[in-house]
């Protein structure tokens, strides 16, 4: 059996509509696991669970939509899974907003709000809802996506960036408590990725240049390349792997800039 087999397993992954969540729920898929793809939009969702049906077969796939600033919604994504799934395996918190794009010092207290909100006080509320049944079978495994962002400052996007720094954290304070239970929780810290939510980073061919130039391999990064990542922890290969960010960015992070063409 390969280590990196999810058969058997039930995996929720947040906004997996689209980009880095459509990428995970289709590469989980492949590798056995029952998936429920979750987004606000039941459409969006629907599309992505025909076509994981269409290449896997019945019951391999459900949508179930939801709202990440509702707990109420977390709420009812957690036990209608478990109605027709079963017991939770693997949590995907994957899905994050950032409606503000500027100085941090101009921000206003309610783009603020809610960027702390639907980035990390979503994620807490879905481990809290989640982790229990984890705990009680003494297995599972959380993943954050977080962004390198939260290593990093910025102009233009920092509070999304602190919001992604307090995920990291989110992860190593409940891969401590729930250690002892055998219940793993990690962080996955992508670089620029070719993304919709990231598009106004990667559309534009001068901020692509920019953002390329510095990067060992020279490129931006795809959805895909960020699934691998998230089937490692959360399969038996990441076994012994909980409270770190694993960091996936072609390099970006650990450049000097001084790359030259």
């Amino acid at each position: 059996m390969s280590l990196f087999d999810l058969t058997g397993k039930v995996a929720v992954i947040t906004g997996s509509s689209r980009g880095i969540g459509r990428a995970i729920a289709l590469r989980m898929a492949e590798q056995g696991a029952r998936v429920v793809v979750s987004s606000r939009k039941l459409d969006a969702c629907q599309a992505v669970v025909d076509e994981i049906v269409a290449t896997h077969g019945a019951g391999r796939a459900t949508a179930i939509t939801a709202s990440i600033s509702s707990k109420d919604e977390l709420a009812r994504l957690v036990q209608q899974t478990n109605d027709q799934l079963g017991p939770i395996d693997i949590l995907v918190c994957n899905a994050a907003s950032n409606p503000y794009y500027g100085p941090l010092a101009e921000i206003t207290d309610d783009q603020f709000r809610k960027i702390m909100d639907n980035n990390i006080l979503s994620n807490h509320w879905l481990v809290q809802l989640t982790a229990p049944q984890m705990i009680a079978r003494r297995d599972g495994a959380i993943i954050i996506v977080s962004s390198i962002g939260g290593l990093k400052g910025s102009p233009v996007i920092g509070a999304y960036n602190v919001s992604k720094a307090a995920d990291m954290q989110l992860a190593r304070n409940y891969a401590v408590e729930y250690g002892r239970h055998n219940v793993r929780v990690n962080c996955i810290a992508p670089g620029l990725i070719r993304t919709d939510f990231a598009r106004a980073l990667w559309e534009n061919p001068a901020t692509l240049k920019a953002a390329t130039s510095t990067t060992p391999l020279k490129r931006i990064g795809e959805p895909d390349e960020i699934a691998g990542a998230a089937i490692f922890l959360a399969s038996d290969a990441g076994r012994f792997t909980t409270g770190q960010t694993l960091v996936v960015d072609g390099g970006v992070t650990i450049s000097s800039g001084a790359l030259g063409d």
